[in-house]
């Protein structure tokens, strides 16, 4: 049996709202507010648990230590880390609050994954993603191919490849752009490569205002290093007129599971055409679910995530659209949901809304919140430490939470010793609940 295990990303005591995201309209508006960790540490959870108790595989992923005090002594800050966080602050508030972003909870971004059933060598692949296109964000690779090689640890299933070159022309940002389409999660499938632009082509279509971050080259990278049947992966250009309104990422206006493909009907670069070869592919079992403009705007995609949503499939054999508060109160988006989890063309026959707020505030939804593999029942035994939930680890996470986590930080509290302090001591702790090992540059030496 192979199912999909969706691994939650646990945000960081850190998380702020620093509006480092430029493109990322959610980010950009409420850059300056106070957040409140603890709350956004425990609606995560809270979504976990509800996944578990649907009767589906569900995983966690460890947050990054921050600040990263090693990224600011590479840029030139020295002395203790106390006069380090104050010397950041005085001197280039910015920089500490890029090392200090707790964006690593969008596991979507982590890496690029795919299944056995899809690769040459029958082993499940991951490519870290380099994240090149944001400071804060290029930061968090490394310290995510350890702790993913910490947890998929077994060469004889997993195979994990270095992190693409941070260059321009290479800008990887992982799942985000990255759809599996399949008749079943064992059934070997398309892969689908979503990038903004094309790096060596000048007369490509781009956006005018907010710049795209994934690149064609980068994608047709990690297929090739991935094994992948070239007639079964698929390459397609995001539209610019989506990325200029928002949509940073390709979840942010298509999401997919097994058969089915929840998609914008102004998502791809001709659209139409991509479809009919993907249907295609699967023997002409695709199922899609378009949403046209008249019906649901780019901007109100955007402000609701409804395509931030996640697609799953129940023990019982349909489909869960598990979407944000946000998508229930915006009254077009509510009114496309409700329309086809009625139609019985389509196996998406129930929506299950969470208040995911203080991710939703910062500009990411319940998709960008995990990150997708799927599994055979022995690459599932093969796994390392505790990463899989199950009430014991959940209880110990919400008191773990409970124990460490602030209920609210600004930009001044960024540079406070103690926060460090608590940060490290609850990692600390945590790699011991999880049994990952010494993942993080600071119990490395």
């Amino acid at each position: 049996m192979t199912r999909e295990v969706n691994f939650d990303g646990l945000v960081g005591q850190t998380h702020n709202y620093a509006g480092l995201s430029y493109g990322n309209v959610a980010s950009l508006n409420n850059s300056g507010e106070a957040a409140n960790p603890r709350k956004a540490a425990l609606q995560g959870l809270a979504k976990m648990k509800a996944m578990m108790d649907s009767g589906l595989t569900q995983g966690v992923l460890p947050p990054h230590e921050r600040p990263h005090l090693p990224t600011l002594r590479a840029m030139g800050f020295t002395g203790s880390d106390a006069e380090i966080l104050k010397a950041a602050y005085a001197q280039d508030p910015v920089l500490l609050a890029a090392c200090s972003s707790a964006s690593c909870m969008w596991v979507a971004n982590a890496a690029t994954v795919s299944p056995s059933a899809d690769t040459w060598d029958k082993r499940v692949h991951f490519t870290p993603a380099n994240l090149h296109a944001k400071l804060h964000r290029c930061i968090e690779a490394e310290v995510t191919g350890r702790v993913l090689g910490a947890i998929f640890t077994d060469p004889g299933h997993f195979v994990h490849h270095p992190v693409l070159p941070r260059a321009g022309a290479l800008g990887d940002e992982g799942a985000a752009n990255h759809t599996r389409l399949a008749l079943a999660h064992g059934a070997a499938g398309v892969e689908v490569f979503t990038y903004g632009h094309v790096a060596f082509d000048r007369s490509a279509p781009a956006p005018s205002k907010f710049p795209a971050r994934q690149s064609a080259e980068a994608s047709r990278l990690i297929a090739r290093a991935h094994g992948l049947d070239p007639e079964y992966a698929v390459f397609v250009q995001q539209t610019p007129r989506a990325i200029d309104a928002g949509v940073f990422h390709n979840d942010v206006i298509a999401v997919g599971n097994e058969r089915v493909l929840l998609i914008h009907e102004h998502a791809w670069l001709d659209q139409a055409e991509h479809l009919a070869h993907i249907d295609r592919l699967l023997e002409g079992q695709l199922c899609v679910v378009e949403i046209p403009e008249a019906s649901v705007s780019i901007a109100d995609a955007v402000t609701s995530y409804l395509f931030n949503s996640q697609i799953v499939t129940r023990p019982d054999g349909g489909m869960t659209l598990v979407a944000a508060m946000e998508s229930r109160d915006n009254a077009a988006v509510s009114a496309a949901i409700d329309a086809f989890v009625a139609d019985e063309s389509n196996p998406i026959d129930e929506v299950r809304y969470f208040d995911l707020t203080q991710s939703m505030r910062n500009g990411g939804g319940p998709a960008c919140l995990r990150l997708r593999v799927a599994l055979t029942d022995a690459e599932l035994a093969a796994l390392s430490g505790r990463c899989v939930l199950d009430d014991a680890l959940h209880a110990e996470l919400v008191a773990w939470v409970q124990r460490h986590y602030r209920d609210s930080v600004a930009a001044a509290d960024l540079a406070d010793p103690q926060l460090l302090t608590e940060v490290r001591t609850a990692l600390d702790e945590l790699t011991q609940i999880l049994e990952i090992g010494a993942v993080y540059d600071f119990q490395r030496g």
